[in-house]
C-alpha cells in the first residue's frame, strides 16, 4: 500500500507528464507538496522500486510506468466534470433530428477526435452474431438496383448496384439461390460461402453470372466492413511519442486491421473500461478507453484510443455522455 504522500506524488507526476511530456522532477513537486526536495526524491525511489515510476535517461525526473498509470487509475483518478464548451458541441450532434443514429455516432466521435487529439473507433455488432435472414433487390432503373440485406437481428443494409446487360430474372435467380443456400449464415462468412457454394453453381441458372456474383460479394464484404469506423488515426501524427516513422507505421497498420480491432469488442462489459499499454491488445504504447451502447436493434462498442499519456479522467467523462445520450 502507498502512504498518503506517495499517492499524492504519483498523481501530480501522472497529471503532469499527461499535460506536458517531460519527465517530472523533485524541484516541481516539492513546491506544489511545500516539502523538501530530498523528501520528494526519496518517495519518487519507494514508487520507482514498487514498480510506478520510471526513470529517464536524458533527465534526472521521472515518468509514470505502465503500472502506475494503472494505479493512477484504479485509485487516484477523480471524476472530471465536461466543459460547457464539449457538452455544447456533443449536443449539437445528438440534438440534430435530421441525423440517423449511425451518423449521430460517427458525427460526436468525430467531435470528441478533434477535442481531444485522439483516435475514436465505434465497432457494430461483431457480424458473426448477425445471421443472415433474407436478401431482397429492388429495381430502380433499367440496370440499377438497390439490394437490401437483413440480418436475424433486424439490421438492414442497403447497396446500390449497376449491372449491364443483364436480365432482372436471372437477378432473381441469384437472389434465390442466395436465400436458398446461405440463409442462417453469419455475416462475416457470406463472402466465403459464396465463393465456395454459389460461384461453382450459379453458371448453370444464370448467364451473366460472373456479373452476377461480383456484385452481390462485393455487396456482403461491404456490409462486413461497415461494421468499424475509425475517426482521427492522423492525430496520433500530433503525439510525440509518435515522432519517428516506424512508430507512425506500426500503430497505423495496427488501425487498419479489422482482426486487431475487433478484439477491443471481446469483453462484453457495458461499463466504462480501461486497458493502458500491453493490456489494450493493440500496442504496448497505447491506451484504449471503451464502453458498450444498445439502442433497440443498434449495438456496438466505442472506443477511444491514444497515447499512455492519455488524459484519463476526461475521456471517460466523455464515453459516459456518449452512451448515455445513444441509449436516450
Amino acid at each position: 500500500m502507498l502512504t498518503d504522500r506517495q499517492c499524492k506524488i504519483l498523481k501530480l507526476i501522472v497529471e503532469k507528464y499527461i499535460k506536458d511530456p517531460v519527465p517530472v522532477g523533485s524541484k516541481t513537486i516539492s513546491k506544489t507538496l511545500k516539502c523538501s526536495s530530498a523528501t520528494v526524491r526519496n518517495e519518487m525511489m519507494a514508487l520507482e522500486e514498487s514498480g510506478l515510476l520510471e526513470k529517464t535517461h536524458t533527465s534526472s525526473g521521472r515518468v509514470p510506468s505502465e503500472e502506475g498509470y494503472r494505479y493512477y487509475v484504479d485509485h487516484l483518478m477523480e471524476p472530471k466534470k465536461m466543459s460547457g464548451e464539449d457538452m455544447l458541441k456533443l449536443q449539437t450532434v445528438f440534438h440534430n433530428q435530421q441525423l440517423a443514429l449511425s451518423d449521430v455516432i460517427v458525427k460526436s466521435l468525430q467531435v470528441i477526435s478533434d477535442m481531444t487529439n485522439y483516435t475514436t473507433v465505434v465497432l457494430g455488432s461483431t457480424s458473426h452474431e448477425n445471421l443472415l435472414k433474407q436478401i431482397e433487390v429492388v429495381p430502380i432503373d433499367e440496370g440499377s438496383m438497390i439490394v437490401i440485406v437483413i440480418t436475424d437481428r433486424g439490421h438492414v443494409e442497403h447497396k446500390n448496384i449497376r449491372l449491364q446487360d443483364v436480365s432482372m430474372d436471372d437477378v432473381k435467380k441469384t437472389v434465390n439461390l442466395i436465400n436458398n443456400l446461405i440463409v442462417g449464415t453469419p455475416i462475416d462468412e457470406v463472402s466465403t460461402k459464396l465463393e465456395y457454394e454459389i460461384k461453382p453453381i450459379i453458371g448453370k441458372y444464370v448467364k451473366q453470372h460472373e456479373q452476377l456474383y461480383n456484385a452481390f460479394y462485393h455487396v456482403f464484404s461491404d456490409f462486413t466492413n461497415q461494421e468499424i469506423n475509425v475517426v482521427g488515426k492522423n492525430k496520433f501524427l500530433k503525439q510525440p511519442e509518435f515522432s519517428t516513422v516506424d512508430k507512425i507505421q506500426n500503430v497505423f497498420n495496427k488501425l487498419e486491421n479489422p482482426e486487431l480491432l475487433h478484439k477491443i469488442e471481446e469483453d462484453d462489459d457495458n461499463n466504462i473500461k480501461v486497458y493502458i499499454g500491453s493490456e489494450s491488445k493493440i500496442d504496448d504504447d497505447v491506451t484504449v478507453i471503451k464502453t458498450r451502447f444498445k439502442n433497440g436493434n443498434t449495438e456496438g462498442t466505442l472506443a477511444i484510443i491514444g497515447p499512455k499519456r492519455m488524459e484519463y479522467d476526461r475521456v471517460v467523462s466523455m464515453l459516459e455522455y456518449m452512451k448515455e445520450n445513444i441509449e436516450r
